[in-house]
Formats: structure tokens, C-alpha cells, sequence
């Protein structure tokens, strides 16, 4: 950069005279402006076709990530078919092993009664159900009583039943005939293969039950024995296999 302290503006205009240095000024100043012109089209040329690709590149990136969040909607529309299906098939799978248990039940009664040489000898309660209602602590009960004997007559009787529980936070025992308005005809039976006996009850309000006690009796006549069937459920059982 030694040579350019050396230049000297005066010298060059006296050597080349005021004419000849304004051009040479000018044709200077011209190169300098046609050298950055050429470099600024360079560079703009540059920038504009870099530009370009990364807008091309964006427009692919673009419709590749349209057509990822099509493929995604597809698969997630898929899986929820798929997951409504299967939720589909598993309420279909519990509703035919409901069935299937229906089933079995109904056969295992009726089996009961038509083949009773496959079973114990004798009147037997096949089921205690119990419903409550839409009033405060009254319910209503179902009894099944089925008679399994390979000759059979007439079984007749009556069913009682004693509630166990606490009342006012002291053990207490209420009888059917205590909290209930059926009365011992209401309770009878009479019959040959089975009968269901149905009846409603109302309990205090600090009663909580813990246990039914339930009694079938068939008093002794001409045709029959003295009998008395008793059978104990726990009170918070029979509520859970309320259907």
C-alpha cells in the first residue's frame, strides 16, 4: 500500500493537464460504477436463484408434510374405526356371555325341575332376589322355590324370613311379619314343580341390615311331611346380584 502515499493528486493533474485528469476521474469513477453494477447483478442473480430453490424446496416440504397429515387423518380415522369395532365386538362379547349365562341359568333351572334325578331329592330355594325401590328402605323380594322329586306332589307351605342387623347402633332382629303388609296367605305356596313367592317390606330408617334369615316350611298332612328349609344370605350380596 507503499504506492498509493506516493500518489500525488497535484503531480497527476500537472503531468496530465486539468482535462486529462477529469477523464481519467471520470473514467474511474465509471469502471468503479460498472464493476459494482456487475457485481451487484452477480449477487442479486445469486440471491434470487438461491431463492428460488429454497422456495422450491419449501413447496416440497410443503406438500410432503400435506401429504404426512393426510396419511395421519387416514390412520387416525382407521383407528377409530378399528377402536369402535372393538369396543363394538366387546359389547358384543359380554352381551353373548350374558346371554350364555341366562342361558345356563334358565337350563340349570328348569333342569332342576325336569330332571331332578341329576340333583339333590327335595324342595329347594333356587334363588332370593331383592329390588329396591324409588321409596326410602323399601324393597320388594322374589323367592324361587323349585321341588326336585322323581314322583311328585303337591309341595305346600309358607316362607318367613328374619332380617339381622343394627338398629339405633344396637343388634336388632326384625321379622317378616314386623316390617311387611303381606300376610301368611300372601306367603304361601302350593305347587308341583316350582312357584315364585313375591312380597314387600319396609325397614326402619337407623335399621341397617347384615343378614336375611329366610325359612320355608311345609307343615306335616296327609301327604306330606314336616319340612323347614333354612337358608342365610348376606345382605350386601343379595343387593350386588340385584339384576
Amino acid at each position: 500500500m507503499n504506492w498509493l502515499a506516493k500518489i500525488n493528486l497535484n503531480t497527476v493533474v500537472v503531468r496530465l493537464g486539468a482535462f486529462r485528469s477529469a477523464l481519467l476521474l471520470l473514467l474511474i469513477i465509471a469502471i468503479c460504477l460498472y464493476s459494482g453494477y456487475r457485481v451487484g447483478n452477480f449477487y442479486h442473480g445469486y440471491q434470487v436463484k438461491t431463492l428460488a430453490q429454497q422456495q422450491t424446496r419449501l413447496s416440497k416440504l410443503y406438500e410432503k408434510n400435506v401429504d404426512q397429515n393426510s396419511q395421519i387423518n387416514t390412520l387416525e380415522v382407521e383407528l377409530e374405526v378399528e377402536r369402535m369395532a372393538n369396543q363394538h365386538s366387546q359389547e358384543l362379547l359380554k352381551m353373548m356371555e350374558s346371554e350364555h349365562y341366562e342361558v345356563k341359568k334358565e337350563l340349570a333351572f328348569y333342569e332342576k325341575v325336569m330332571a331332578p334325578e341329576k340333583t339333590v331329592d327335595g324342595l329347594v330355594i333356587d334363588r332370593l332376589l331383592l329390588y329396591p325401590t324409588a321409596s326410602p328402605h323399601h324393597f320388594r323380594f322374589q323367592i324361587v322355590l323349585v321341588q326336585q322329586q322323581l314322583r311328585k306332589r303337591f309341595a305346600k307351605g309358607y316362607i318367613d324370613f328374619t332380617l339381622l342387623g343394627s338398629l339405633n347402633n344396637q343388634p336388632s332382629q326384625l321379622k317378616l311379619s314386623h316390617i311387611s303388609a303381606s300376610t301368611k296367605k300372601d306367603l304361601s305356596f302350593s305347587f308341583q314343580y316350582f312357584q315364585i313367592v313375591e312380597g314387600e317390606f319396609t325397614l326402619p330408617e337407623n335399621f341397617l341390615p347384615e343378614k336375611l334369615e329366610l325359612a320355608t316350611i311345609l307343615p306335616k298332612n296327609k301327604w306330606q311331611k314336616y319340612q323347614r328349609l333354612d337358608e342365610s344370605f348376606i345382605w350386601g350380596e343379595l343387593l350386588k346380584n340385584t339384576p
